[in-house]
């Protein structure tokens, strides 16, 4: 019999994957992880964004590129079909709490709708064997009992909160249904360079910093997040659909949290920058942000205890990374 092991080391080698959110944050450093395991990537792309990481990893080139959106199912069932697609990683979604209280019904078509189409079209197609469905910590909504663990209720209450926890609870009823191969990672606030929404924490800030000007927090500085390197979340992505392919015991149909546990508010982690970047400016704190949940924290022990996960990077050491990707990256 082929060893667990074997059979990863040669898993990806000429393997169909399809990724959708190729172009953003962790899509981006996951079709760089696939790659370089030897994987074949198609990958779903919407708005052709300059300075995208896939393009400054130099990567762009090396997949193949479907345009369109996960509103369109149709155009998802032929890209399953016509690539023969055996591994799907579905990343793609409106990712930002304020312009989902902006424009929740976008948010809502992105977020929901575009995760059902996902899973239909898979569910059509015969060659798909793993989907790993990309939800949120933002899921669990507000919650009195932290860390947050997998049995967690899922009881978002605001418009980014409630796409996560439908879009979560949708991909659980196909694999209940109709035995889709369908793992749902939560992870918390991403982090790490390619990160070109500069109203998030980290890139904002990093942003401000190199230009001389006071970082901007938006809240009060005092809620927790968990805030996840992007590289840790690309490989435990791939953890995951590596242990539904061996048939690890405990992995399909279920949901993981990945955390390296160690919570920060938004204020610890501005000025963890700051001193990262020895710098002496102060944070301009505004108070103005709504609607966000309070604390957040995450639980890792199942993927611990059934995956074999940890995180491959300390705090300091993944903020030196991304802080020198933004220095490169504007000074380009």
């Amino acid at each position: 019999m082929t060893s667990s092991a074997s059979l990863i080391s040669s898993l990806w080698r000429d393997r169909p994957v399809f990724v959708t959110g190729c172009t953003g944050l962790v899509g981006s450093w996951l079709v760089h992880d696939l790659l370089e395991a030897g994987a074949h990537v198609v990958g779903l792309v919407r708005d052709q964004v300059a300075g995208t990481n896939l393009r400054r990893l130099g990567i762009e080139s090396r997949i193949d590129i479907v345009h369109g959106c996960v509103e369109d199912e149709p155009l998802l069932e032929r890209t399953l079909g016509e690539y023969e697609i055996r591994t799907v990683f579905h990343l793609a979604a409106q990712t930002i709490v304020g312009i989902a209280n902006r424009n929740p019904l976008s948010t809502f078509e992105s977020n929901i709708r575009g995760t059902w189409n996902l899973l239909e079209a898979a569910r059509r197609s015969p060659t798909v064997e793993q989907i790993v469905i990309a939800s949120s910590d933002k899921a669990y909504g507000d919650q009195p009992v932290l860390p947050y663990t997998e049995d967690t209720p899922l009881q978002g209450r605001h418009p980014y909160d409630v796409s996560k926890s439908c879009a979560d609870l949708i991909a659980s009823s196909y694999h209940r249904t109709f035995g889709l191969p369908v793992c749902v990672t939560r992870c918390g606030n991403f982090y790490g360079g390619g990160d070109l929404n500069w109203n998030r924490i980290v890139p904002g800030t990093i942003r401000s910093i190199l230009r001389g000007q006071r970082p901007l927090i938006r809240s009060d500085g005092t809620l927790v997040r968990d805030y996840f390197y992007v590289r840790d979340g690309a490989r435990a992505y791939m953890l995951t659909a590596e242990k539904m392919a061996c048939g690890t015991p405990g992995v399909a149909g279920q949901a993981f949290n990945f955390s390296n546990e160690t919570q920060m508010t938004v204020l610890d982690l501005t000025r963890r920058l700051l001193r990262l970047m020895d710098s002496d400016l102060e944070p301009d704190v505004r108070n103005e942000a709504r609607h966000e949940i309070l604390r957040q924290s995450l639980s890792a022990e199942r993927a611990r205890r059934v995956l074999g996960w940890h995180p491959a990077w300390e705090i300091d050491e993944s903020l030196r990374e991304t802080v020198a990707w933004y220095r490169a990256f504007l000074a380009a």
